[in-house]
């Protein structure tokens, strides 16, 4: 287990910034980031230039590792955005951010996104009274998202209803902690997400 976390820290070495895919450890003094904020491996320290392919490459798979989806997952995302009217990047992070674990991450269920997909696939989730466990099921409008009655017993969520009263979630969404939901209340616009990624460099891989 200890070599898989360690494997997970070396993502944000090599992005050279935190992707937080831990959640509250990587905001605590233990983050492997703050104490080697370079790339692993003998050559780290002293990276070598790289091309503008290789550019692009680390850009989506900076952005991959934190939405936590895989290559096809992420071609699939970006052939929709090609047929969305208006911008095609803004199009590309809507898919992103609409995806269920990125919500409930956003709504502050959960500390990573690593961990919404543990609660998404377990079963606790619903999605207006339904039960959802796809991670990537695509959110819209008015949905409401909340912790299954059943679990909602669970010391877990006890803990996490807690957390959430000091919560504050993206201004697109709106949190009702006492009820452990949390509503999509408009579609959000790049000023609203706060990814540190730039799509730009993404669109230009694709379209190579």
């Amino acid at each position: 287990m200890k070599l898989k976390a360690n494997k997970i820290c070396q993502k944000c070495r090599r992005a050279n910034q935190k992707l937080f895919l831990k959640g509250e450890k990587c905001l605590s003094s233990k983050c492997p980031f703050t104490k080697r904020a370079y790339a692993p491996g003998q050559h780290g320290q002293n990276p070598t230039r790289t091309t503008e392919y290789g550019r692009q490459l680390r850009e989506k798979q900076k952005a991959a590792q934190i939405y936590g989806i895989t290559d096809r997952q992420f071609r699939n995302y970006y052939q929709k955005a090609l047929r969305k009217k208006g911008m095609t990047d803004l199009a590309l992070l809507r898919f992103l951010e609409m995806r269920l674990d990125n919500i409930l991450y956003r709504l502050g269920f959960a500390s990573s996104r690593r961990e919404a997909k543990a609660l998404i696939r377990d079963g606790h989730i619903v999605v207006n009274s339904k039960k959802v466990t796809s991670p990537s099921f695509q959110l819209k409008v008015n949905d409401l998202v909340g912790i299954r009655e059943l679990s909602q017993k669970k010391q877990i969520f006890q803990e996490i209803k807690e957390k959430l009263k000091k919560a504050q979630a993206a201004n697109w969404l709106k949190l009702y902690p006492d009820k452990l939901q949390g509503q999509i209340i408009k579609i959000p616009e790049r000023e609203d997400i706060e990814t540190p990624i730039d799509e730009q460099i993404i669109l230009e891989y694709f379209a190579r």
